[in-house]
Formats: C-alpha cells, sequence, structure tokens
C-alpha cells in the first residue's frame, strides 16, 4: 500500500479499513491483464448493436402495450382533476420512453380517408357537413416500430350525405 493509500484508509474507523489483499506479484500481474482485456473488449462492444441478453418482446406485444397507452392518454385527454393529470404525466413519460425506443403510435382522427390507405375500415358512416371521406374516429391505432408497421389502425370513416338524401335514407342505403 503506497503512502497516499495508508493515509485515506486511516480517515476512517478501523472497522471501516480495508485490509490490502494477500495477492503475489503473480496474481496481481494476472488481474491486470483480465482487467485490461475486459476493457479492450467493452471499448470494441460499445459501438456495435449488441442483442440484449434478457427476453426480447415480440412485434405484438409492443403494439399491445402501444395500443393500451394510446386508449390511456385517450380517455384522460381533457381531464381536470389532480388525480388524471398525474397519471397523463405517466403516461406521458411512458410515451417518450416508446418514441425513444422507435415506436410510433398514429391516430387517424380527423384525417381524410382514402382507400388506398394502409387502414382498416370498420365501419362507413353517414356524416352531414363532409364533402369528403374522412376519419370520423380511430378504433385502433397504426403502430410503427423502427418505421415498420406492425399494426394497422383500425377507424370509422364518416361519408359525405349525398344531397337531398336525409340521413335515415342514407343510413338504410348503407344496410
Amino acid at each position: 500500500m503506497t503512502n497516499t493509500e495508508d493515509r485515506r484508509q486511516r480517515r476512517h474507523h478501523r472497522e471501516f479499513r480495508i485490509e490490502e489483499p494477500l495477492w503475489g506479484a503473480e496474481e496481481r500481474a494476472r488481474l491486470r491483464e483480465l482487467a485490461d482485456q475486459i476493457s479492450t473488449l467493452l471499448a470494441a462492444t460499445t459501438g456495435s448493436t449488441a442483442k440484449p441478453d434478457g427476453p426480447r418482446l415480440s412485434e405484438s406485444d409492443v403494439a399491445v402495450a402501444a395500443t393500451a397507452l394510446w386508449r390511456a392518454r385517450k380517455k384522460l385527454t381533457g381531464a381536470q382533476d389532480r388525480v388524471a393529470k398525474q397519471a397523463g404525466r405517466y403516461l406521458s413519460a411512458s410515451q417518450e420512453a416508446l418514441d425513444a425506443a422507435g415506436v410510433l403510435i398514429q391516430d387517424h382522427d380527423g384525417t381524410d380517408f382514402d382507400s388506398g390507405l394502409a387502414l382498416e375500415a370498420v365501419l362507413f358512416q353517414d356524416e352531414p357537413g363532409l364533402t369528403s371521406e374522412r376519419v370520423a374516429e380511430t378504433v385502433r391505432p397504426s403502430v410503427y416500430l423502427a418505421g415498420r408497421r406492425i399494426q394497422m389502425g383500425q377507424v370509422i370513416v364518416g361519408c359525405p350525405v349525398a344531397p337531398g338524401t336525409t340521413a335515415k335514407e342514407a343510413d338504410a342505403e348503407h344496410h
């Protein structure tokens, strides 16, 4: 032990002092060698994309979690009580974590609908005042992982009512 190390140890009570290891010169050299090898390995793998050791989530698990988060945030939108606001902050933090992991949750409410979009229309309903087909409600959001769609969104599409047609007549035409 060097003089400086000895002084540092003496700052503490005797019970808390760390004894010098009883290793010989060979063992210390081997320990330094192993530490250098580990440092080299860590430096080499830091830049690479190492696979995690733990279990991986499937894409469907990610989609289910993202959808549950989206539904919870949608329910709390506009809530003013203290508990709802706190829950909203937790959900926002979860959303940020998913964003950082490359998960995008896309809500389609209010967007123009076209049959060529990668959306599943579960219902078409007539809505007075519309001039073109528009997503009236998102039933299930589209979810993307690293830019690749892992869940197709489901929507209810609002359709314009033909001029001179009542909402009841238009509804009867669809059924």
